[in-house]
């Protein structure tokens, strides 16, 4: 755009030109009420705005290419990190308050401060820079003293609206195709819902990815959003500080940080219904009609509080002239949604909330190092985590790090009693050459008259009783800072999209939902129910009605409770199980290392243990038992920490039976009379597991229960959504990937192609992408066509071009590996910078076996721990259906319930389920491809898509 004047100070005329009907009368609107022009003339395409001091000429030229253009310029100068005085599109007026001025202006820049500006710029909407200054002039650093008549001496002082007045030009937002399953038809008649986020209660790590994806979710589905600035606080105190409407841009790069970028802080105010009529007001006032909330039990109680108030709420404000009847018949419902933020993990109905992994994980990392000082020195530790009335994040650490004791509110014991049994277990791990203790506290641990048990009550336990040298660690709010797991981020995001879904198919009858995740499923659930569960497990403690908390507790919370007695007891008690249950159970490492392979390994001979069973290893994969026979029963001790190794202990290669000699594996197989067979690895073990079945015919050795249990970082084994090494893979890449970002952030102008393994699997590509926000993934499933190939080279470009030296704008392309044969990393990289003439470039980055992880994730750890006790369990229940058919004649390789004995163990949507290797193999798999037929991440790829803006060309 062309101003046509000299751009100097005291100008009393300008020229502008706007290039549509909208940006025309707002360019008016914008001229009258900051300068107080009136218009002399006004036609349908040129007016005349003049307070005889100062004349703005505004035409109107329809013009689609120079519309889109200022849109750009406007968007670009408003989210750029840049001095407008050095705009070339300019002009700056002489004023004698800026100060009053400053009040008036949505948005600006203040020179030299804020408090005292002697300067002052703003932006109209075609994009021009608009300058006022109290200096005599342009050069000059003193104020105006004489009588220069300011442009605004005329104008009267007005209070400042508390209605956001802001017009969302969307002008960053991407175009992108309307093939997305999840995108509405839209109505260009039908108004614009507005929806609004808000983060209350504690921060998590992941809060951040929920209101980006929300924010644009709802964009992407041609709402309005808006974001309320610390939690309730923000609603009760109004206006466009604090509810502000967001464009696309304004949440780039949030899925990669720490806490909440919106602020969360306690509200007195809104638990008494004044304040929350204040929040509606403003609700009504910037005209929001949807409202998610991110946070805890307490938080979320007030949400749906507000939702039942709301008619009531919107009728007072009615009769109290605070809303007009239009709001009022507008604005009769609010749809209110809740996606859990909290690091304690104990919202009822879901088994995960955001923050609570990526919390655990810090726990998990500082008992890894506290292990190797307690190792030096043979030390105790009692360390103490967060978690409230709820024992999670103590519990899941006690398993991920084979901790000693732990002590959780769910399950309290008398004084005499926790502090005998601790010192028991703690002297049998002494006495079999365990060097360390770890001891977990949970913040909330009781006894069972209620009295809390504190670290120091343990410490002087494991120093007076056991003479140990022993040591506190609190950990603190280190468990609530960082940047959010791969897990969480994905969650977060997954759920912002299902939140805003949620709102939108929401009727004024539809109970309020929470957002919630079962094993592999997003889902929805009735907010009150949930929060109502979750508050009567806290009252069932106050009553001392241990048990019905721990009923209250999902299943799998007690599941794992369970897991952790059975493992951590070992042998060290008497065997469960009589000895005529007593079995023989193998276990072997098959295909490439994954994290959580040791995890699974030391959790099912723990368990075998404390049952009573005795716990083969098969070394170094087939080839070892085929070659060296290489078979030991493991010893305790020995596998001391490989709870929280990475790798395989037991040693891992490809080879399958047949390719190793399976007459000889089953020739040991009958040697150590094997009662059952675990095999956890890819692949590689999902074939193994095959060959085996089949071989059943001609080996009678073979005629035992085995199962599979899937670890792999590709997570491309049949019959399960989830394997274990996934998630170690996915945070060793997205850390990778965060820093990556980061240099093409800070060098400008650079995008980073990243060679992603997986084989012929897009899930590790696809989830980092969501993970890190990536702009665009290649994934085997789709390849790498020259049309999109040219389309994304397009859009990048069209993003280089409006970044304009903005911040978080570091751009990252994810590759698998086998997408394409020809478009290798490095050519693609050479092909972007090539066809970008300049404008930005690429290199490309390989992290390699980075991606395998070094120290397993909790959720692997866990994870493996789960899988692995559920396996022997497995085994121990399919006994009597191989012992009733030993005879040949008996034994039916055909007979359903024969070749169900050998399955794979698999997480299947809400569910975990064993399902038969012959049904897998048969019916769900693509062995040239190595893959199921079936790929259960394919609609995490529209997501991914959508929310970065990217084009996809359709055939």
């Amino acid at each position: 755009m062309t101003l046509d004047i000299p751009l100097i100070s005291g100008t009393n005329s300008i020229n502008v030109t706007a290039y549509s009907k909208l940006q025309y009368e707002n360019t008016i609107s914008f001229y009258s009420h900051l300068l107080g022009l009136e218009p002399v003339s006004k036609f349908s395409d040129s007016t005349v705005l003049s307070n005889n001091l100062v004349s703005v000429t505004i035409q109107y030229i329809e013009d689609e290419k120079k519309y889109r253009e200022s849109k750009d310029l406007y968007e670009s100068k408003k989210l750029a990190n840049e001095d407008w005085r050095a705009s070339s599109n300019s002009v700056v007026f002489s004023t004698s308050d800026t100060l009053r001025l400053q009040q008036r202006l949505e948005i600006h820049q203040s020179y030299p401060t804020d408090l005292s500006p002697m300067e002052l710029y703003t932006l109209d909407p075609l994009g021009n820079t608009i300058g006022f200054t109290q200096t005599k002039n342009s050069l000059s650093t003193f104020p105006n003293t004489g009588a220069v008549r300011s442009v605004f001496s005329s104008l009267k002082s007005s209070p400042i609206s508390k209605v956001n007045s802001s017009t969302d030009l969307r002008s960053s937002s991407l175009e992108t195709s309307k093939q997305y399953p999840s995108l509405p038809k839209q109505h260009s008649d039908k108004p614009r819902k507005a929806i609004a986020v808000m983060t209350s209660g504690g921060d998590s790590p992941g809060m951040n990815a929920n209101v980006r994806a929300i924010v644009r979710t709802a964009i992407f589905k041609g709402c309005r959003a808006f974001t309320v600035m610390e939690g309730y606080e923000g609603l009760v105190r109004g206006g466009p500080e604090y509810i502000k409407e967001c464009t696309w841009e304004d949440v780039r790069g949030w899925s990669t940080e720490g806490g909440t970028n919106i602020g969360t802080a306690r509200c007195m105010a809104f638990r008494e219904r004044p304040g929350r009529l204040l929040g509606a007001q403003h609700l009504i006032e910037a005209g929001v009609d949807a409202l998610i909330v991110c946070g805890g039990d307490g938080s979320l109680t007030g949400a749906d509080l507000f939702r039942s108030e709301w008619p009531s709420l919107v009728k007072e404000l009615l009769e109290n002239g605070k809303i007009t009847k239009e709001q009022h018949d507008k604005y009769q419902h609010l749809n209110i949604c809740g996606t859990v933020g909290s690091i304690d993990n104990d919202m009822s109905t879901t088994d995960a909330t955001i923050g609570a992994y990526s919390s655990l994980d810090r726990i998990c990392q500082a008992i890894d190092y506290i292990e190797a000082t307690a190792n030096s020195h043979s030390r105790a530790f009692v360390v103490e985590v967060m978690g409230r009335n709820c024992g999670w994040l103590a519990l899941m650490a006690g398993i991920s790090t084979s901790a000693d004791y732990i002590l959780i509110p769910e399950k309290p014991a008398s004084s005499r009693e926790w502090q005998d049994q601790m010192c028991d277990i703690v002297s049998k791990h002494r006495a079999r050459g365990k060097r360390t203790t770890v001891v977990i506290v949970a913040e909330g641990a009781l006894s069972v008259d209620l009295s809390p048990i504190s670290p120091k009550d343990v410490h002087r336990v494991l120093v007076d009783r056991l003479g140990l040298d022993t040591r506190i660690t609190t950990l603190g709010h280190v468990q609530r800072g960082g940047t959010a797991v791969a897990f969480d981020r994905i969650l977060a995001t997954l759920q912002g999209v299902e939140a805003v879904n949620a709102v939108l198919e929401s009727t004024p009858d539809t109970p309020s939902p929470l957002i919630a995740i079962n094993e592999n499923k997003i889902t929805r659930k009735p907010l009150v129910e949930s929060v109502a569960l979750t508050k009567s497990v806290a009252d069932a403690i106050k009553a001392k009605d241990f048990k019905k908390a721990m009923e209250l507790r999902d299943t799998e919370f007690v599941e794992h409770l369970n897991n952790f007695m059975a493992i951590n007891s070992a042998d060290h008690d008497a065997p469960k199980l009589p000895k005529d249950q007593r079995l023989k159970i193998a276990i072997v490492n098959i295909g490439a290392p994954a994290g959580g392979i040791n995890s699974a390994v030391y959790s099912m001979a723990t368990y075998c243990m404390s049952q009573g069973h005795k716990p083969y290893a098969i070394y170094n994969g087939w080839t070892g038992l085929a070659r060296h026979e290489s078979v030991r029963s493991l010893n305790w001790k020995d596998m001391l920490g490989w709870q929280s190794r990475g790798g395989s202990e037991l040693g891992t290669n490809r080879t399958t039976p047949e390719d190793a000699d399976i007459g000889m594996i089953a020739y040991y197989f009958q040697k150590y009379k094997f009662d059952g067979l675990i095999i956890v690895g890819g692949f590689e073990a999902f074939i193994s597991l095959h060959q085996l079945e089949r071989a059943r015919s001609n080996y009678p050795a073979f005629r035992i229960p085995m199962v599979l249990i899937p670890a792999t970082l590709s997570n491309n084994v049949p019959g399960t959504e989830y394997s274990l090494g996934s998630d170690t893979a996915l945070n060793a890449l997205m850390q990778y990937c965060d820093v990556v970002k980061q240099s093409a952030a800070s060098t400008r102008g650079r995008a980073f192609v990243v060679a992603v393994q997986g084989g012929n699997s897009g899930y590790l590509a696809t989830q980092a992408a969501l993970a890190v926000g990536a702009q665009v993934s290649y994934v085997p499933e789709e390849g790498i066509s020259l049309e999109q190939l040219t389309q994304d080279i397009k859009t990048l470009h069209e993003s280089f071009s409006r970044a304009h030296g903005r911040g978080k704008f570091g751009k990252l392309i994810l590759a698998s590996t086998n997408a394409s044969k020809v478009f290798t990393t490095q050519v693609l990289a050479n092909v972007i910078t090539a066809e970008a003439n300049g404008h930005f470039d690429a290199k490309s980055a390989v992290p390699g076996h980075v991606q395998q992880g070094g120290l397993p994730s909790p959720i692997d750890r866990t994870r493996g721990t789960r899988f692995a006790i559920k396996a022997v369990g497995f085994i121990e229940a399919n006994q009597s259906v191989i012992a009733a058919r030993t005879e040949d004649e008996l034994f039916d390789l055909n007979e359903k319930k024969i070749y169900e004995t050998a399955a794979v163990l698999g997480v299947r949507g809400s569910h975990i389920r064993f399902t038969s290797i012959r049904h897998l193999y048969d019916s769900e798999t693509e062995l040239a491809k190595r893959m199921p037929k079936f790929i259960h991440w394919e609609g995490t790829r529209a997501i991914a898509d959508h929310l970065e803006g990217r084009k996809r060309v359709t055939a």
